[in-house]
């Protein structure tokens, strides 16, 4: 299997170039705390629905999910399709909760929903397990960068690590949530390539289910186990209803109806492209069939069909996927920090400017406790089994009281402290367990946490106490006109300026990697991305020179 060479190294360090170029302009416009960790409460819908989708997304689909693909096709779009359910389940349910919740963390309500402790207990367990799960997407980057270069593991997981935090600490929600719509460009244009150059290796679509007809069965192998999927797609709706960038999203637009358009475009793009990101790694059997690591199929094929600078942009690809997810992870994280524990136990004075250092100096911290952690999740067996660990674990137990919490009014203070404690011992025990399958626990964790949560409710008595009754009726109201932000009109001339320069930028670097394999059919692919990206540039150029017009009018 080949490596990267100096045309690669040379389309990653442009690519990434660029990504800074965009945080640190977009640093010059972050002037409050606000504007840090919820955009200002204007970040557009469709702006907010791509961002969404990359956060959700990262490398730990090309490696966990396309060694899934590798070993039993189909199933492995099964299994990823679980966002699909849940992120709808958001987008009804709640997104015009948290919308209408006023917050600038997803726990600050727990402290007039439960009381302080419970928001304190919530704030640093939640952080533990943030960190715990994105050790394992900056893993999976890792493992993608160390098999592609000469790097080992380690220093592969350190450089990417180190890059995605110095862009976030400097441009918070705006360069996350603007970057990520830049990376979905390139994401999408760099997998839609490998599509066609595997089913060409593999003599086209035929060809392939003829190889490998047990590969095209949806249920396939024990991941298409009915009790498997029913138990993941569970989990899955629980932790990301629960997830801090997904609660973030929700309350960063302007209204309810923003957050609910929002959350059914990240439904729906969640439904049309994995499919399409792992055509790669079904076709890969085919390709390389004696792969030693199944995790590696994505990566492999990769560098077997792509020419010298493509496989640059398609590692940068990667970069752009798991820097989506990391950077919306860290963004969030900090404003937990330094909303909920900073700012609330230790300086409850403290000034914009003194919040907005902090704010910073958390992003770098949380950002390195994740490069640290990472280097260990291989001794869990892989960023799948990892995850799946993780979430049953501590997910669970950690995110019952917060989404149901803005549910039920019934259940109190006393419910979540037993969800978490309970949730997590029963975790611990039945997944220790060898004779109890990963799906009977999470099964009875769940089951567990849910019935301490809402049994909780069932010893309540008298009146709801005044500011839990305050909260739900706040709940109910819909967002004031007076609280629908929308974006200045410099700061959006400003933003289409980004958006123009960036996607110009990474056209020129499409067709400039293409250039010397222009006469192979990967390098034809890489001009037409190229092309697509500079007419999406222009198409900006235009909209900002009418926008311009319209506004001096």
């Amino acid at each position: 299997m080949s490596t990267l060479e100096t045309l690669d190294y040379t389309a990653m360090i442009i690519y990434m170039l660029i990504m800074a170029g965009m945080g640190l302009a977009l640093g010059f416009f972050i002037k409050n705390v606000g504007d840090y960790f919820k955009g200002g409460s204007a970040i557009p819908w469709y702006v907010g629905g791509i961002s969404n989708f990359m956060s959700l997304f990262s490398t730990f689909v090309f490696v966990a999910y396309a060694g899934i693909a590798y070993e039993h096709g189909l199933v492995a779009v099964t299994v990823i399709w679980c966002a699909v359910p849940a992120t709808i389940i958001g987008a009804l349910v709640f997104a015009p909760l948290w919308r209408r919740a006023g917050i600038s963390s997803p726990v600050e309500f727990m402290e007039s929903r439960f009381n302080a402790t419970v928001r304190q207990v919530f704030s640093w367990g939640g952080v533990g397990f943030r960190i715990l799960d994105n050790m394992v997407r900056l893993y999976a980057i890792g493992v993608f960068v160390a098999t592609a270069t000469p790097l080992s593991l380690e220093t592969a997981i350190w450089v990417a690590g180190l890059v995605v935090v110095l862009y976030t600490v400097v441009g918070g929600l705006w360069a996350v949530v603007l970057t990520d719509v830049v990376q979905f460009v390139v994401l999408i244009s760099a997998t839609l390539m490998l599509v066609p150059l595997s089913l060409q290796a593999v003599g086209g679509w035929s060809g392939l289910m003829a190889a490998q007809p047990e590969h095209f069965d949806f249920f396939h192998g024990p991941k298409g186990h009915w009790s498997f999927l029913i138990v993941y797609y569970l989990m899955f709706a629980i932790k990301n209803n629960g997830n801090w960038a997904f609660i973030q999203r929700f309350y960063s637009v302007r209204d309810e109806a923003a957050g609910r358009k929002m959350g059914l475009l990240t439904a729906g793009l969640f439904f049309l492209f994995p499919l399409i990101f792992l055509i790669p790694a079904i076709a890969a059997p085919a390709i390389l069939p004696e792969l030693e690591n199944v995790e590696m199929a994505y990566v492999a094929v990769a560098l077997k069909l792509l020419p010298s600078g493509i496989m640059g942009i398609m590692l940068a690809a990667m970069f752009a996927a798991t820097m989506s997810s990391l950077d919306s992870e860290y963004n969030v994280m900090a404003s937990v920090i330094t909303r909920d524990i900073y700012q609330r136990l230790f300086r409850p004075e403290a000034t914009e400017k003194e919040l907005m250092k902090m704010a910073r100096v958390t992003t770098l911290l949380v950002g390195l406790f994740v490069v640290f952690g990472a280097l260990f999740v291989d001794r869990f067996g892989g960023a799948f089994e990892a995850s799946k660990l993780f979430t049953g674990l501590f997910a669970i137990p950690l995110v019952i009281p917060v989404i149901l919490g803005v549910l039920f009014r019934k259940a109190n203070a006393w419910g979540a402290y037993l969800c978490l404690i309970l949730g997590v011992s029963t975790g611990l025990v039945l997944n220790y367990l060898p004779s109890v399958s990963w799906q009977m626990a999470t099964f009875l964790t769940i089951l567990v946490c849910l019935l301490s949560f809402l049994g909780s409710g069932l010893f309540v008595r008298g009146e709801i106490r005044k500011d839990v009754q305050d909260f739900f009726d706040r709940l109910k109201t819909p967002v004031p006109e007076s609280d629908k932000h929308l974006i200045t009109p410099d700061f959006k001339q400003a933003l289409i300026l980004l958006f123009m320069i960036a996607l110009g930028g990474v056209g020129v670097l499409f067709l400039g990697m293409s250039l010397p394999s222009v006469s192979n059919f990967s390098g034809q692919l890489g001009m037409a991305a190229g092309a697509a990206c500079l007419l999406v540039a222009v198409g900006f150029y235009f909209l900002r020179s009418w926008s311009k017009t319209r506004l001096d009018g």
